[in-house]
Order: structure tokens, then C-alpha cells, then sequence
């Protein structure tokens, strides 16, 4: 995983090892993202899970929530491995998962992680033991566990208890405080009983998720001060389109900017048809926008004014996007570094030639009224100009051979 390092100071968590990616201690935030298809169809969730993984997805939790989905999740794995896909996959437990992995040993060992809920594993002495057995079969397994609180789904007698005490309080909290507190203590006390258990501090993970951004923010900041486990981050109904990508950037941007939070998840609702990866996209955006990590070669680009020959100036910033976005798998591979690379695509004289000079490549194109001249800068300095219909295609052409100039690995000398 690459990392831009960030004056942002981190909060003080374990790391907890998912496969092979490390969440919490001095590791970079790791995007992860759920599957939307049923698990007990090998075929279409092998597919997607290899998309989501490939737009960048570090780990894919997949629902198991049924005796075929637990007898799908090996054959899953085996299939993404004849695929080259070795992403960590993260079991999602709700109400039967402590019979599912005692009935299923080949899906507990397949996963690498479990997500459970402490609110739906039980309720009375069954929660415990039920909560205790999927946490034996991680320890079992050597498998790390998410523990995930989330506010439409907290255990009943807790949240009981905790009202009744609170209204005998002399100092009684409001609603809302009392909502966190809850949130908080069913986390932890969750985590303090896997640890009775036998699951070390090192194997936990805690969420305690919401779908309010200053409900979510507040819970997180509550929860970073009373432990330092690792922290899942996101809002688990963030909505769909802009307003979803809109709260989970608004929420997370806060508690990252204050050193919360080692994994996140930006659960947008999918447009119909939409692709699922997209929420992937945003959550890389998101750190890479914070410099926190880098992923893609940023472009810069004006949002275009009357100054602008707005349709070609908008088709070559999207066509630039879409190449570098393209070409990433093979970069990545073979160019180190270029992720961090800044290319600026700017559409009339007024900004184009500063943002240009000051971006590692960019490219000023004649705004309405200019020469039909677009010039390119490579390093702070002009290069060249280009003229006619071409533009696009030569500029990509340019980057490409850029990249390779700048970041790809010297020869190995043979003596």
C-alpha cells in the first residue's frame, strides 16, 4: 500500500493484521467495500469482488448469512486466487454466524476477518455464549473480528439497562449523549469479553457506525478517547450520489483530520445499474484529497467559465482522468511512485499556464478567443505546443512517455 505521509498525527491504535494488510499503528488507512450480490452465487460474487479489488478495494466483506453462503465463501476464495485476486475477504455475521462457522470449518479458515454485531448474536445467555463461540472459532482460526455497533441494531437489555440507569442518575445525560454512550459501551464491553475469551487486543477492530455525520463524529471522538483498539470508519447509511458521497466525505474528512479512524467504507447507495466500485473510488478520493494516501495521478482542472471552449476543454479533462485511471494497473506495477504525480488540464489563459508550471505535467488549452494554441509544461518549464485536432491523443501520448522518463526503474547493470 502506498502512503503520503501528512502532518496529521494518528491516534494511537493497535495494528491488526487482515490477511496481509495491516489496520491501526503507524499503517496507512486501508480502503475496504462490501459485495452486493449473493454470496451463494460463486460466479457473480468471484466478479466482483475482482472488480472492487481491482479499482483498489484492499479488503471485501461479503455477507454470510445463510448454510450456501458459508459453503460458497471457499470455493470464492479458491476462484479469486486462479484469478491473481488476493484480497483479504471479511465474513458479515448477523444472528446465525456462531452456527455457521462451527457447521462450516472451510469458510471460518477462508475469511480473514469476521465482522460480527454484538446486538444481533442473541439476547439473554444465549448473546454471550453465541458471542463467545464465534469468538473461540476466530481464535481457533487465528482470524481477526470486527466488532460492529450500529445504533438500528443494538442488543435491547443493554440499551434497557443503560436508560434505567441513566433516569436514576442525578445527573441524568440527554437523549442524544445517552444514544453515544450506549453505542460506546456496547463496543467496548464486546471487546473486553473477546478478550476474556482469548482473542487479543490485537485481533479487534470497532465501528459504531451511524447514519448522522455529527452523530458519527461524535461517537468516533468518544470512542478514540476511552481505547486505543483499531477503528473502522464509515456511515452505514450514507444515502445515494452526491448527498452519500456529500455526508461520508463531510464525516470522515473531520475524524481523519483529527487522527481517528484506520479503515474506512463509503456505503453509497448504487444508481441503478451503477457501478458498485464507485464507492471505492470516493473513499480513495477522500484520503488522497487529505494526503493521507495516494492512489491516482491527481488532475487539476478548472470548472470552466465563459472564458472556455467548455465542451472540448470538459471532454479532455474527462478523457485525461479516464486514461490515467486506465493506465494505473500497468503504472503501478511499473512505475513506482506515480500515483503522487499532478497533472493539470486548464482551460483558458487566465490560471493555465501557472496551475500548469506548477503541476508535474499540465496543459493550458486556448480559451474562446485565444490562439488555437494549447502549450505544455513538464516540470514547471514549456515543452512544446500543440495545435489541431490531435490535442488529446498527442498530450496522452506525452504523459505516457513522461511517466516513464520520471519513474520508471534505472536498468540493472551487469558486470
Amino acid at each position: 500500500m502506498s502512503d503520503t505521509r501528512s502532518p496529521i498525527q494518528r491516534h494511537r491504535t493497535h495494528a491488526v493484521r487482515v490477511g496481509d494488510v495491516y489496520i491501526g499503528g503507524d499503517h496507512p488507512v486501508v480502503v475496504q467495500s462490501m459485495t452486493n450480490t449473493d454470496t451463494a452465487d460463486v460466479a457473480a460474487t468471484v466478479a466482483q469482488i475482482a472488480t472492487l479489488a481491482r479499482a483498489g478495494s484492499e479488503l471485501v466483506r461479503l455477507t454470510v448469512n445463510n448454510v450456501e453462503a458459508a459453503a460458497a465463501v471457499p470455493h470464492i476464495r479458491d476462484q479469486l486466487a486462479r484469478l491473481g485476486v488476493e484480497v483479504p475477504l471479511v465474513g458479515d455475521f448477523h444472528f446465525n454466524g456462531h452456527r455457521l462457522l462451527a457447521e462450516h470449518p472451510a469458510c471460518a479458515e477462508a475469511l480473514a476477518k469476521y465482522r460480527i454485531n454484538p446486538g444481533n448474536v442473541g439476547s439473554g445467555e444465549k448473546r454471550e455464549s453465541q458471542f463467545g463461540a464465534m469468538i473461540e472459532t476466530a481464535c481457533r482460526h487465528d482470524k481477526s473480528v470486527r466488532i460492529g455497533v450500529n445504533w438500528g441494531s443494538l442488543d435491547k437489555a443493554l440499551v434497557a439497562r443503560m436508560m434505567d440507569r441513566n433516569a436514576q442518575s442525578k445527573r441524568p445525560l440527554e437523549a442524544r449523549e445517552l444514544m453515544y454512550e450506549i453505542l460506546v459501551t456496547s463496543a467496548l464491553d464486546s471487546a473486553a469479553l473477546a478478550g476474556r475469551v482469548g482473542l487479543p487486543v490485537e485481533r479487534i477492530v470497532l465501528s459504531c457506525k451511524m447514519s448522522g455525520v455529527q452523530d458519527l463524529i461524535a461517537v468516533y471522538r468518544l470512542l478514540a478517547q476511552r481505547g486505543n483498539h483499531a477503528l473502522h470508519l464509515g456511515l452505514t447509511e450514507a444515502g445515494m450520489g452526491s448527498k452519500g458521497i456529500v455526508a461520508s466525505t463531510a464525516a470522515l474528512a473531520v475524524l481523519l483530520q483529527q487522527g481517528i479512524g484506520d479503515t474506512i467504507r463509503i456505503s453509497l447507495t448504487p444508481e441503478p445499474g451503477g457501478a458498485r466500485e464507485r464507492e471505492v473510488i470516493v473513499a480513495q478520493e477522500i484520503l488522497q484529497s487529505m494526503g493521507l494516501r495516494s492512489f491516482l495521478p491527481q488532475v487539476i482542472a478548472c470548472p470552466g467559465c465563459g472564458r472556455t471552449t467548455s465542451t472540448y476543454f470538459q471532454q479532455l479533462a474527462r478523457d485525461i482522468q479516464d486514461f490515467l485511471r486506465g493506465r494505473m494497473p500497468a503504472w503501478r506495477e511499473r512505475y513506482p511512485g506515480v500515483e503522487s504525480m499532478k497533472v493539470a488540464v486548464m482551460g483558458c489563459i487566465v490560471n493555465g499556464p501557472g496551475e500548469s508550471q506548477h503541476a508535474d505535467i499540465g496543459i493550458s488549452l486556448p480559451g474562446s478567443g485565444e490562439q488555437p494554441a494549447a502549450p505544455v509544461y513538464i516540470d514547471g518549464e514549456k515543452k512544446t505546443t500543440l495545435r489541431g485536432e490531435h490535442i488529446a491523443s498527442e498530450f496522452q501520448a506525452i504523459v505516457e512517455d513522461y511517466v516513464r522518463q520520471r519513474f520508471g526503474k534505472a536498468p540493472v547493470r551487469v558486470c
